[in-house]
């Protein structure tokens, strides 16, 4: 794509406002940036589309929305699915309604039934909404836990779960087809309310997801049997959790729940942090300081579009830590396994789905508690690809849980994908549990380690951005393909795993097998400890990220075996 030109052709078509004119005038003397805005399109990653909010095919406006929508649309009509129609959610990010009506008005337009709901909703509730209602398809508006420039759109199918690979490629293919100023159908958004085409949905829905949510509580009385002790802060960080998260911790029993005023606004500034990632501890400051105030054990935070949740815990000495993604899976299934068991609700053939860059201790709980684990690539579709694969072979209620490091957990199959609010009530739960016990999660994670090993996880970020970052992250995957690296921290590789020529091969024999995944741009390597580090580029940020999965006879072992692994996978990005 011939940026300069593309760039010239937007700033002169009638489609764009004054305003919109401007903004492109701002960048006229700035050819990098012209070429990051006007010299590609986006394309779909591990959560679909993500970009900045400015003018250009390489970001995220109202003409890249609408362009996209038509690629959704022609994807619904070749299967005959007008009548069933979409839901449309969004979140509470800038310009998150707008591009959500855009949506809406693309698929209306095109002949297509269109459910959209009157406010910012989690993630979830969409996925279960496509279900519930019966739609074809979804499309939610958001970026996450991306900084405030970025917004994206997810595009989901019947089963609630994201799109294929696949129908990625179809929906980008005819997304490409049109021009993206002028070549997609539209019509007035609230015309198309007036006349039914679109059918706004409204709390009495948020009810259905509630009680979808509630019937995956193990132990419902759980809270109940400690609601004169137990005391919780909660935060939204600015996002759609901040009305239905609460709820749960209501009617859950809970009596002490103490929110942070200011992260209760919905602003897709997120004036209170750097970034809204519940992955990060400077998010808790403000939930902490009131935690200390009114002697609470548990600060949880979920992100803005609220499908992931992180929670610092109270320790021994009186502060507090976080649980990691990885530390909160092991956590949630060693108590869903066991609590399930406890009441008489474990499945005969129970199982529970985890991502490949998860934590280990998964396979030491599932295995020392007879429960089947998959592993699926990173992306919460695939765990919903096993659920259906399950429920298509007549064998459905046997899924127990599925998490990613990331923070992101899903205990039932009424949604596809992760689930804050619903974590959010599962570890409430689990946390009464524990305080019946006179334990903390902290208590609770240390006798995990006790029971079945000392596990750890580490994660490097590398960032490489603006043009050639882009090239750069490219050279370094393929430098790793054609230089395996033999060691890390000293210890040899054993095997070196290819998910894009699908290929593992044994670094002593040169024996090759098929790794039984997906093809996907992920190196794994499996060292001779059993330890294991993973890279692949981010699907959503322009970054590669890294992954390191470890065991031993102590924490503190751990930490210096990590330690020596990420100087040589530092190194090893340096191309």
């Amino acid at each position: 794509m011939d940026y300069k030109k593309e760039y010239s052709r937007w700033l002169a078509s009638e489609a764009l406002t004054d305003a919109e004119k401007e903004e492109l005038k701002g960048i006229s003397g700035d050819s990098e940036t012209m070429e990051l805005r006007f010299g590609s399109v986006m394309e779909f990653g591990t959560a679909g589309l993500r970009s900045t909010m400015y003018m250009g095919p390489a970001c995220m406006n109202r003409f890249t929305v609408a362009q996209t929508t038509e690629g959704i649309a022609k994807l619904i009509k070749d299967e005959g699915g007008e009548s069933r129609g979409a839901v449309i959610a969004y979140d509470s990010r800038n310009n998150s309604e707008l591009f959500a009506k855009v949506s809406a008005e693309v698929l209306a337009a095109n002949g297509i039934r269109v459910y959209i709901f009157d406010g910012v909703r989690p993630t979830p509730e969409l996925s279960f909404a496509v279900r519930e209602c019966g739609a074809l398809a979804g499309i939610n508006i958001t970026a996450s836990h991306n900084p405030k420039e970025y917004n994206g759109y997810k595009a989901y199918w019947e089963d609630g779960a994201q799109i294929s690979p696949e129908q990625a490629k179809t929906v980008s293919a005819a997304r490409d087809s049109i021009d993206v100023l002028t070549g997609f159908s539209v019509c007035d958004y609230n015309d198309a309310v007036r006349d039914g085409r679109i059918t706004v949905l409204g709390e009495d829905f948020d009810e259905k997801y509630l009680k979808a949510v509630m019937s995956t509580a193990i132990d419902p009385d759980a809270v109940k049997a400690v609601a004169d002790e137990l005391k919780v802060v909660y935060t939204p960080l600015h996002g759609a959790g901040y009305r239905l998260v609460p709820e749960v911790f209501r009617r859950m029993g809970l009596k002490y729940i103490y929110t942070v005023p200011e992260q209760m606004v919905l602003d897709g500034n997120f004036p209170t942090v750097k970034k809204p990632n519940p992955e990060y501890s400077d998010v808790f400051t403000l939930g902490i300081n009131i935690a200390n105030k009114v002697g609470s054990d548990l600060v949880i935070a979920t992100d803005p579009d609220s499908d992931r949740v992180g929670v610092m815990t109270r320790t021994p000495d009186g502060s507090f830590r976080t649980i990691s993604g990885n530390q909160m899976g092991a956590l949630l299934l060693d108590y869903v396994i066991n609590a399930r068991r406890k009441v008489g609700k474990l499945p005969e053939g129970a199982y529970a789905v985890k991502s490949i860059v998860s934590t280990d201790m998964a396979y030491r709980i599932a295995e020392y508690n007879g429960i089947k684990l998959h592993d699926v690539l990173t992306g919460f579709k695939f765990i919903g690809e096993v659920i259906k694969n399950y429920e298509s072979k007549g064998e459905s209620g046997k899924f127990i849980f599925g998490f990613e490091e990331s923070y992101g957990y899903l205990f039932g199959s009424y949604a596809r994908d992760k689930d804050a609010v619903g974590a959010s009530m599962m570890i409430l739960e689990m946390t009464a549990h524990y305080k019946k016990l006179g334990m903390t999660l902290s208590d609770a994670l240390s006798s995990l380690y006790e029971k079945y090993g000392y596990y750890a996880e580490r994660m490097l970020d590398v960032y490489m951005e603006g043009l050639d970052g882009i090239e750069k992250r490219k050279r370094v995957m393929s430098s790793l393909r054609e230089n395996i690296p033999t060691s890390f921290g000293g210890v040899k590789v054993a095997s070196a795993g290819d998910y894009i020529s699908g290929k593992t091969t044994e670094l002593r024999s040169g024996a090759v097998k098929d790794t039984g995944m997906p093809k996907s741009d992920v190196l794994y390597y499996t060292l001779e400890n059993a330890d294991k580090i993973i890279i692949r580029p981010s699907g959503t940020e322009p970054k590669i990220k890294v992954y390191f999965l470890s065991h031993g006879a102590d924490s503190k072992s751990l930490d210096s075996k990590l330690a020596d692994y990420m100087k040589d996978a530092e190194k090893l990005m340096q191309v």
